[in-house]
């Protein structure tokens, strides 16, 4: 419904005249209030923020203004310092992809290993454990002994072909979990 189909009468009013549907039978005509506007012709709603963006976007980072980015660009270097200490490069250059071998040359270079030295001994994690409660340091053990087992179970049935380096760790120290357990019992009895 295009203004164009507009039509108006004697009272000067605006209305859409009367159509005829495909099946032969009439609309009836439509009368028009002044001031509306289809909504095909109504534009689209922007807000004050886009708008206000709209007028600013420069395609400049923030602050930067027109002035300096026209002195960056005739500047003979390439580069310009507004602000003491500020480099701005506007010539873009492609970076060099270092390989395997230099990375891992400049990961050492950076790189420092300083281990850890103790003034004084620090007793062992079991001691203490022991020492606090022996029943929940045979309850643990047992657990842990459990483990073993089924994997142990597990290595053999086939169900785990290639053990880790921690599966095996923790299968050879069954003897020493067992060995604490025997004692730990000896001494509660």
């Amino acid at each position: 419904m295009a203004t164009s189909a507009y039509e108006h009468d004697a009272d000067g009013g605006k209305f859409i005249p009367a159509t005829q549907r495909p099946d032969g039978s009439w609309r009836k005509p439509r009368r028009i209030k002044d001031g509306y506007v289809p909504q095909e012709e109504v534009p689209l709603y922007e807000s004050k923020g886009k708008q206000f963006k709209a007028k600013q976007n420069t395609g400049l980072p923030v602050g930067l203004t027109s002035e300096i980015a026209e002195e960056i660009k005739k500047s003979k270097k390439g580069t310009f310092q507004p602000i003491p200490g500020m480099i701005i490069n506007v010539e873009k250059k492609k970076k060099k992809k270092k390989t395997a071998v230099e990375e891992a040359a400049d990961k050492l270079g950076k790189c420092e290993i300083i281990e850890p030295t103790f003034t004084s001994p620090s007793p062992a994690p079991n001691a203490i454990s022991t020492q606090s409660d022996p029943v929940k340091r045979l309850k643990n053990l047992k657990k842990k002994l459990r483990e073993i087992e089924v994997l142990e179970e597990k290595i053999k049935s086939g169900t785990v072909k290639n053990p880790d380096k921690e599966q095996k760790e923790k299968i050879s120290k069954k003897n020493d979990i067992i060995k604490e357990i025997d004692t730990i019992e000896t001494s509660s009895e």
